[in-house]
């Protein structure tokens, strides 16, 4: 009967487990009715900014994952950060309760309501609203899709540091509120450290500005951190500057395959030794990843035979000489120690770009074979890949039809164990959890590494913070938005 922070493992999968069998309980908020629907309309004073019907409302209610899914009230779109205010401050006067909402590809159920909250989609919030190619400063929307500001800072030979899989999609606002971590956390570190300031609407409609642009500014508390990774549950984020990188003008890729999970770690350790200063990404999936993004995707590796793991080296640099010596250099060390059972250094852009759609589509193919419980953690490199393999020994073992398989990003230690199955099923569920979070915790780690809280782990946090640290969470919460009205029955009990 191991305890996590004051409560045995007995105690908290019996407690998890009532939780999954019942729904979670509506909190005394005001319904949406006619009438607060018209002040929507004469806040908003736009057709399309006020969506009602069923139809109309069915893709902001559900989650990219079809795993939640309610019917929700209605959907808000202002396009200014005034028109958020005036929205919420309506709310907070009538007690209505709202759901902030980006591109809505999040993977917890963060950014849809749990009953009938106000959706209020920030999708209509997207102007870049400056860059400095002085300071590499961008200020822009928080409804910007992450694509098209990495195209705006491409202009001036600069870069978003921050990559991810669903950057067509996703927006800087939902990024910054979920702490999205993404494909070139190991090169550029934590969007937390390149977030330089928000502009924030509090839950009772007053506009925080602390839009900063400045890379040192020491002055008092830095209250914008509140606000990032609190997924909408302190404060919606209107406006984001971002300090952008220099977009490198040498980019290399490599692909290995490789015979066993150790190889993996020790090719990744001869991956930073010898790459160092230009190591910009390193990736990895296993042979049950690669054959599902193949068969759903056709996206297969240019080697003879499929190997029990891979691994993606990218580089970012300035000589491209210089770089692909060096790369080389590192490829011919590790096929030498019998590491690896087949290399390449990727010839042109397009074959990285194929290479990078093996990897990025591996989330893809798991949605379109079926039902994916998905889970993002962190662990100590030796342990990573052990979870994928009990999880496996566990689902065998209750005759269960689903199968584990891991990816992730190698580089900072952030495992994505999947479980593919053919449809979402109470009983996969009881199996896996808490036991993914109960390991994690006994290994160390985090149980969410940066997918968030949202609606699915808010029972699973104790496991990663302390009485204290979510007591003082709660207290936040409470000075914030006494009423509950932001982004309730998430991240916070």
């Amino acid at each position: 009967k191991r305890q996590v922070h004051g409560e045995s493992i007995l105690e908290s999968m019996l407690r998890f487990c009532r939780h999954v069998h019942t729904a979670i309980k509506r909190k005394p908020f005001a319904e949406v009715n006619p009438a607060h629907i018209d002040n929507f309309r004469s806040i908003l004073r736009r057709p399309t900014a006020v969506l009602t019907e069923e139809e109309e409302i069915k893709t902001y209610t559900t989650d990219w994952l079809k795993r939640y899914h309610t019917r929700g009230s209605v959907v808000l779109k202002p396009n200014t950060t005034q028109e958020v205010a005036d929205v919420v401050k309506y709310c907070h006067t009538n007690n209505i309760a709202i759901v902030p909402q980006g591109g809505n590809t999040g993977l917890v159920g963060g950014s849809v309501p749990v009953h009938d909250e106000v959706v209020l989609s920030l999708s209509a919030l997207n102007r870049v609203r400056s860059i400095d190619k002085y300071s590499s400063v961008l200020v822009c929307d928080s409804g910007c899709v992450l694509e098209v500001i990495e195209k705006e800072a491409n202009k001036l030979g600069l870069m978003v540091p921050l990559d991810l899989g669903p950057k067509g999609s996703c927006q800087i606002g939902g990024n910054v509120s979920t702490m999205a971590g993404g494909l070139r956390l190991y090169r550029y570190g934590n969007l937390r450290n390149s977030v330089l300031g928000l502009e924030v609407v509090l839950a009772d409609g007053t506009v925080l500005n602390a839009l900063n642009t400045l890379r040192k500014d020491n002055s008092g508390y830095d209250v914008k951190q509140l606000f990032m990774g609190s997924e909408g549950t302190l404060g919606i984020v209107t406006g984001v500057a971002i300090a952008l990188a220099v977009k490198p003008l040498s980019v290399q890729t490599a692909l290995l395959a490789l015979k066993d999970f150790e190889s993996v770690l020790e090719a990744q350790s001869m991956a930073k030794q010898n790459l160092n200063e230009i190591l910009s990404g390193i990736e990895f999936w296993d042979r049950d990843a690669q054959l599902l993004t193949e068969s759903q995707l056709g996206c297969k590796p240019p080697f003879s035979n499929t190997s029990p793991f891979y691994l993606l080296i990218e580089t970012h640099g300035s000589d491209s000489t210089h770089d692909r010596e060096k790369l080389m250099t590192f490829i011919d060390k590790v096929m030498e120690s019998s590491l690896v059972e087949d290399g390449l250094i990727c010839e042109s852009e397009t074959q990285a770009q194929d290479i990078w759609k093996i990897r990025e589509g591996i989330g893809l193919a798991l949605v379109s074979k079926g039902a994916v419980y998905k889970y993002d953690v962190s662990l100590p490199h030796q342990q990573m890949y052990r979870l994928v393999e009990e999880s496996n020994q566990r689902l065998a073992a209750h005759g269960a039809p689903a199968i584990a398989l891991g990816f992730g990003h190698l580089g900072d230690g952030n495992l994505h164990l999947n479980i593919s199955t053919p449809k979402y099923d109470e009983k996969i569920q009881e199996i896996l959890e808490p036991f993914v979070y109960e390991w994690t915790a006994g290994q160390g780690g985090s149980i969410s590494a940066e997918h968030g809280i949202g609606q699915m782990k808010v029972d699973a946090v104790r496991y990663s913070k302390s009485f204290e640290a979510r007591e003082l969470m709660r207290k936040l919460k409470g000075l914030l938005d006494p009423q509950g009205i932001l982004n309730p029955y998430k991240v916070v009990e």
